[in-house]
């Protein structure tokens, strides 16, 4: 609603230009066809795809994906590499003149094993870090990782992530009067003034969304019960087994031990002196006294 319709383009056009402050200037874009990309739209639970194509030729995937997906990243390369794909051999002479293919991610999740709010993914040398190729660009922002409040944020770009964070809350559009676009902004994404087909489409992808989070929570409270009741099974068999050993262990210490000393009374008994005693038994002579 916000990026995908011709009517809010410039919306898009200042978002990109905020995101890729000092490398480039989009002035000018227009929609391709998404679905020249896969159209997981439902299965997926992702809310809008947009693909377009900048005035110098740039291709450029956003995407807002809700949910967390085990290839996420996976998916993402396979739809940038379908777009450089899709341009073909630009000549008969077989020069690949590619144009680049960018892809913006914003996610309701997070990377475990990269927790940052954006990460910028390029193609450069692994050794002196140097830009091999531009023709293959990867920017994620991780939603739940950006904390600043209003007053905190210092950039453009981080005002349209406050913005995009908060819609659902905020009362009163902020930025408006340092940014003209905020207000366009409130005009576009006031859910009060979308028609009747397009609110129809809004509450449909709130419903795949919120029944796809009660099926995870659901999911997740059930996988914590077996995880418990089976971390108690394996506890107990554990301690069974831990305590059989345990149990024979002692039980030929105490054997071995109850042998030394029956061994040193009846050498006792027989007159031999405590003190060889003692030297063969290991057994104290104050002890052997007392057998």
């Amino acid at each position: 609603q916000i990026f995908g319709q011709e009517v809010s383009k410039e919306l898009l056009i200042e978002f990109l230009n905020d995101l890729l402050e000092g490398e480039r200037v989009i002035r000018e874009l227009r929609f391709l066809n998404n679905e020249q990309l896969p159209n997981y739209q439902e299965g997926k639970g992702i809310i809008y795809d947009i693909y377009c194509t900048t005035d110098t030729g740039e291709h450029i995937i956003v995407e807002m994906q809700g949910s967390a997906q085990v290839h996420f990243r996976e998916r993402a390369l396979y739809y940038l590499s379908r777009a450089i794909v899709s341009q073909g051999v630009q000549d008969d002479k077989g020069r690949y003149g590619i144009k680049a293919v960018y892809g913006v991610f914003f996610m309701n999740f997070e990377f475990r094993e990269n927790p940052k709010m954006r990460i910028d993914v390029i193609l450069a040398d692994r050794d002196n870090g140097e830009l091999f190729s531009d023709k293959l660009r990867q920017i994620y922002i991780t939603l739940p990782l950006f904390n600043k409040e209003e007053n905190e944020c210092d950039s453009d770009f981080e005002r349209w992530i406050y913005v995009l964070k908060n819609m659902k809350t905020l009362e009163r559009m902020p930025f408006k009067a340092r940014k003209a676009v905020f207000e366009k902004l409130e005009e576009i994404a006031d859910v009060s003034a979308l028609s009747p087909e397009e609110r129809a489409k809004y509450d449909q992808s709130l419903k795949v969304y919120n029944d796809y989070v009660a099926t995870m929570e659901a999911a997740e409270q059930n996988g914590i019960e077996r995880g418990m009741e089976q971390g108690i099974e394996q506890g107990i068999q554990q301690g069974v087994e831990q305590g059989i050993k345990q149990g024979v262990q002692q039980g030929i210490e105490q054997g071995i031990e109850q042998g030394v000393r029956q061994t040193a009374r009846e050498m006792k008994l027989r007159g031999i002196d405590r003190e060889l005693i003692s030297q063969i038994t290991k057994i104290p002579i104050e002890d052997i006294e007392k057998l």
